[in-house]
């Protein structure tokens, strides 16, 4: 017994030892392990918060629910839409999201069905309260769970405002921190809507937000189809839309209807891609032939993705959510209510609408002279005449090559005896190579303080045509004075009437810098929409660049539209006149400013047609005067081509032959007789139309219409209108046909229900003009070389002139009213009259207006039509 007592305290003894053995050796690791830790350097990798906990199967894998599989493909929204990620299960799972891979693509691709989508009951945020205010409502949203970019703002606050009967504002901001709003004027409204065209619902959770049509019941937005996120550099919003016919969203090369088929459209100001301007904006058509528009009041890099449900999701990486929703409900109206928030487009002066010329290469001001002298011989109008960079010395603004260009003042007071124009180019790369004390522009522009730095404070230099540069910072308003003291000093020298600013976007031949740019997260966000190049930087300056109101990266596509402010700015105070600017950058509102140009595009068919879908877009975002490089930019073109282009430039709002260095001369008078003669007769056709193109902008100006104008804002009813884009209307009356493909003497021709009449033969009167549409049709019609077909529609009344060299000259030659009744025998139409330059006619009353009514009292034995 003893001996079994004394084995028992053995045996114990030996338990304790050898499990206090354990504990001192699991201490040891833990101290080591504790030890290295505190002097490992810390992770580079930015914080990023854990995501949900969702269910779990036994061996820990995320459960998919089997209602994924519910979702029909064109309901799924990415939720891995990173570029160049190839989504695998495990990253999609680890999103709690759905993963179902397409057997018949290769990869989830940004423009294909999503491998990667959200649940039905993905996590968003819960709209906790909601009270009334005087305005209308306020409401505060509260997220539970965490995302997985970083830095989520978890409560937000939601003003909505009905401002308008047919205008509805939200804005979700943060109300902990203030956060960069775009730095544009909009209307701020104090009274309340009486009686508003639409009604606002809301889900509680996940929070969702719907706007309805209150007469129809058409539901225009729905944002609770996929999760709000709202995080520091991460924004994404999704609507449903009532129909696939979307508009707008520009810039883009693209057909003027969207592809909602799985279609990613980036909005970054870039050169030659994504492109040149930022619009987000869009104008949706309804079933029942209404409209409506949205407009996201946001400039931070984004990518706005189409899909066929329809539907269209929002993703931004800054700024905040601010957008207005507009109830037309014609086409027409949405546009007018749009620009009652960014602003109507401003009256252009009378010889901005005349027959310009231009190029990159005429080497010198007596090619360029010669070039004006021979347009003159012939007989062919011009009103402007413009130089690319090659008239300056060493591509050095403000100043001109006295060597090659010595001439350039005496060429442009030669210009100004024949009534004619001149325009110049300026880049807003500033040299800053030059010796101490022999630039002006970069010397005063440091002693002020009025360039863009980078991060540490410093000047930015970037590289440009003329070298190393630096870029003016025109959020600032001393830069405004110091752009508006040079270009006084140059006008000085070289009287130019008008100015081209191009490269705004800000284009930089360096990513970024000469120095290069921080690595943070300004530089690399979380989300980089799908911008050419794949970051920021790419070929502009460094995203965390410092300017007056905020970072590059907030307001990188505002420079375009600040620098055109501040160039308005300055031809007002130099001139005296209506400003005229070009700008290849442009942002909404720049419609008040200058007006825009399509870019470089190339001498080829495809460019030609689309051009025409290019200035449809523009028309619809408030910046009337557009046109394309008539002929095109890049590459020869031919002289069946440029007869073409010429016919159809005669009718852009802003016509301009343009062409680069060193390829084949590509103005009127450099081609055969007979198409020499063709474009002749073109132009010719466009100076004599001169008081009804210079009416629309009058109307575009005081009530926001569009001057070249998609057949669908016409006829709203008629579905088949909704996708054309190879004809246009001149207003509401002027149906332009152009031939767009080589070697054609015919063209296709959609003509909608009404009467039309062939506008070259109108003064024939014969019956044999009359085109009378019962249902609308499609029409082969002739088109020898020498002829674009142009038909008048019923019910109308045209003012036009005798066409002369110059439009000063037209405009002191008859006047001739073209009349063509309707079917019931009436017309209208109206002409508004000034002297073409003075300021703000309209605004002090200085100017003539006629409206014109005729009512047929007799019935005519031949055509219905007047002149």
């Amino acid at each position: 017994v003893s001996f079994l007592h004394r084995y028992r305290r053995c045996s114990i003894t030996v338990a304790l030892l050898t499990f206090g053995g354990l504990i001192v050796v699991l201490f040891g690791i833990w101290l080591l392990g504790t030890i290295f830790w505190l002097h490992k350097p810390p992770s580079t990798e930015p914080h990023r918060p854990p995501p949900p906990a969702v269910a779990k199967s036994p061996n820990g894998t995320w459960l998919q629910p089997e209602s994924c599989s519910q979702i029909p493909e064109a309901w799924r929204f990415d939720c891995y839409p990173e570029r160049g990620a190839v989504v695998t299960e495990e990253m999609c799972h680890a999103r709690n999201c759905c993963f179902i891979q397409r057997s018949q693509a290769k990869t989830s691709g940004r423009n294909g069905v999503p491998w990667c989508f959200y649940t039905p009951d993905c996590s968003s945020y819960e709209l906790v309260s909601i009270t009334d205010t005087e305005m209308g409502k306020v409401g505060k949203l509260l997220r539970n769970k965490k995302t997985y970019y970083p830095k989520d703002i978890d409560a937000l606050q939601m003003e909505v405002l009905y401002e308008e009967d047919n205008r509805l504002r939200v804005k979700i901001t943060d109300p902990a921190e203030k956060r960069y709003e775009v730095p544009i004027d909009v209307p701020v409204v104090q009274k309340k809507a009486s009686n508003p065209s639409y009604t606002v619902d809301f889900i509680k959770e996940p929070f969702g937000l719907i706007v309805k049509r209150t007469q129809t019941g058409t539901v225009l937005l729905n944002t609770s189809i996929a999760p709000l996120f709202y995080a520091d550099q991460f924004l994404q919003m999704s609507t449903s839309l009532p129909s696939r016919f979307i508009y707008g969203l520009g810039e883009h090369r693209s057909n003027f209807l969207h592809d909602v088929q799985w279609k990613t459209l980036t909005m970054w100001a870039r050169d030659l891609t994504n492109l040149y301007g930022v619009h987000p904006f869009y104008l949706s058509m309804e079933s029942d032939g209404m409209a409506h528009g949205f407009f996201m009041l946001n400039s931070n890099a984004m990518d706005v993705a189409l899909q066929p449900a329809p539907a269209l999701t929002w993703r931004m990486i800054g700024g905040i959510l601010d957008f207005y929703i507009f109830l037309g409900p014609d086409p027409s109206s949405v546009i007018a209510q749009y620009l009652d928030v960014v602003g109507k487009p401003a009256m252009p002066i009378f010889w901005a609408l005349g027959y310009h010329l231009c190029r990159w290469g005429y080497k010198s001001s007596d090619k360029t002279w010669n070039v004006v002298k021979e347009m003159r011989n012939y007989g062919i109008p011009q009103d402007v005449q413009w130089n690319d960079i090659d008239y300056m010395d060493h591509a050095l603004d403000f100043t001109y090559d006295t060597v090659n260009f010595s001439s350039l003042p005496d060429l442009v007071k030669d210009l100004h005896r024949h009534d004619q124009h001149y325009v110049m180019i300026l880049d807003p790369g500033i040299s800053s190579s030059q010796l101490p004390g022999s630039y002006w522009p970069f010397d005063e522009g440091m002693k002020r303080g009025i360039f863009i730095n980078d991060s540490n404070g410093d000047v930015l230099i970037g590289k440009v045509w003329p070298g190393l540069t630096a870029f003016p910072d025109f959020s600032n308003p001393d830069t405004h004075e110091w752009w508006y003291q040079n270009l006084k000093r140059f006008h000085e020298k070289v009287p130019f009437d008008g100015v081209w600013i191009d490269m705004n976007e800000p284009s930089n031949f360096f990513d970024g810098s000469l120095n290069g740019c921080p690595d943070n997260e300004l530089e690399n966000p979380p989300y980089t929409p799908g911008i050419l190049g794949g970051t920021l930087k790419t070929k502009t300056v460094c995203a965390s660049a410092r300017q007056k109101i905020s970072t590059h990266y907030n307001i990188h596509s505002l420079y375009g539209l600040m620098e055109a402010k501040a160039t308005e700015s300055a031809l007002r105070k130099i001139t005296n006149k209506r400003p005229f600017v070009i700008s290849r950058s442009t942002f909404p509102s720049q419609g008040k400013y200058s007006g825009h140009w399509l870019g470089d595009n190339r001498s080829q068919w495809k460019d030609l047609a689309t051009s025409i879908p290019g200035m449809l877009t523009f028309n619809i975002l408030g910046i009337p005067l557009i046109g394309a490089d008539i002929c095109g930019f890049g590459g020869s073109t031919t002289e069946e081509l440029c007869v073409r282009w010429t016919q159809l430039g005669a009718f852009y709002p802003f016509s301009r032959n343009h062409n680069s260095i060193d390829e084949q001369d590509q103005e009127p008078t450099a081609f055969s007789p007979a198409a020499r003669t063709a474009m002749k007769e073109a132009i010719l056709l466009r100076y004599s139309l001169f008081p009804h193109l210079y009416t629309l902008f009058h109307h575009a100006h005081i009530s926001g219409h569009t001057v070249a104008t998609p057949l669908l804002f016409q006829f709203p009813n008629d579905e088949k209108t909704y996708g054309i884009d190879k004809q246009f209307l001149l207003g509401k009356s002027l149906l332009v046909t152009p031939v767009l493909e080589a070697g054609q003497d015919y063209v296709v021709g959609y003509f909608p229900k009404g009467l039309w009449y062939d506008f070259h033969t109108v003064s024939h009167t014969s019956l044999e003009t009359l085109l009378e549409i019962h249902n609308s049709l499609t029409i082969n019609l002739q088109a020898p070389k020498d002829k674009i077909n142009l038909h008048l529609r019923e019910g109308s009344v045209i003012p036009t002139q005798r066409p002369n060299t110059t439009l000063w000259v037209s405009s002191g030659q008859p006047l001739h009213l073209i009349v063509s009744l309707s079917e019931d025998g009436l017309a209208k139409g109206d002409l508004f009259w000034d002297d073409g330059e003075t300021l703000d006619t309209y605004e002090k009353d200085q100017y003539a207006y006629i409206y014109f009514t005729v009512e047929q009292v007799q019935k005519m034995h031949n055509s219905p039509l007047l002149q």
